[in-house]
C-alpha cells in the first residue's frame, strides 16, 4: 500500500486525542512543538488493521525546542501539558530536546549530541516507522516524515540504525508491538 501526507494524516487524525493535542501547542505556541512518534504510527495501524483508534498508545510524545535548558522550565511544560490533558484522560510525555544530552547517556549509556531543532530528535527515534511528527499551523498541518509513509502503511518496522541504535532496545520495542500487532513485519536489527 502506498500512503501520502493527506492519507496519513486523515488516519492518524481519526485518534481525536492527537487532534486535540495539536491543536493544544498550537495555542500555546510551545517553540518548535511537534506531536511525535507512536501515537502517530500506532493510530494508523489500528485504522489500517481496523482495531479501536487508542488501541496499544501508552502515552502521546511531544517534542519541543527551547533553548532555556533549564529543568525548572521543562518541568513546567510537562505540568501545563499534563494538567490541560488530565481532564481528558490524555498522558502526554513532552520533553525538550534542547536538553535530551544533558541526561540520554546517564539513562541510556549511550551518547547524544546537542541537537539544534526538535526535527533531530525525531531523526535519532530507534525505528524509522516511527520518525515521524506533526504539528498543528495557521492553515492547516505540517508533517516532517524524513522516511516517508512506506512502511506504516505496510505495516512494517525497521531499526533505524543511526546514532543512539540499541539492538536489545530495538528488539523489546519490536516485541512489545509485534504482540499488540501480530500484522506487522519486524525486521531483524541488523537490517539497515
Amino acid at each position: 500500500m502506498i500512503m501520502n501526507t493527506d492519507q496519513f494524516l486523515t488516519a492518524a487524525l481519526q485518534n481525536r486525542a492527537n487532534e486535540i493535542i495539536a491543536e493544544e501547542l498550537f495555542r500555546l505556541a510551545l517553540p518548535d512543538a511537534w506531536l511525535v512518534s507512536g501515537c502517530l504510527v500506532q493510530t494508523v495501524w489500528n485504522v489500517l488493521t481496523k482495531r479501536a483508534i487508542d488501541y496499544g498508545i501508552n502515552d502521546y510524545d511531544v517534542f519541543y525546542f527551547d533553548p532555556d535548558m533549564s529543568w525548572e522550565a521543562e518541568d513546567k511544560v510537562i505540568r501545563t501539558l499534563a494538567e490541560r490533558f488530565a481532564t481528558r484522560g490524555i498522558k502526554v510525555e513532552a520533553r525538550n530536546q534542547a536538553r535530551v544530552h544533558l541526561w540520554y547517556p546517564k539513562k541510556h549509556g549511550l551518547p547524544y549530541p546537542p541537537l539544534r531543532c526538535s526535527a533531530q530528535g525525531i531523526d535519532r527515534f530507534l525505528t524509522r516507522n516511527t520518525q515521524i511528527g506533526i504539528r498543528r499551523t495557521r492553515e492547516a498541518y505540517e508533517v516532517y516524515a524524513p522516511n516517508g509513509y512506506d512502511d506504516i502503511a505496510a505495516l512494517i518496522v525497521r531499526p533505524n540504525p543511526g546514532a543512539n541504535f540499541s539492538a536489545a532496545n530495538y528488539e523489546a520495542k519490536a516485541q512489545r508491538w509485534k504482540a499488540l500487532w501480530p500484522e506487522i513485519t519486524v525486521l531483524p536489527a541488523v537490517s539497515a
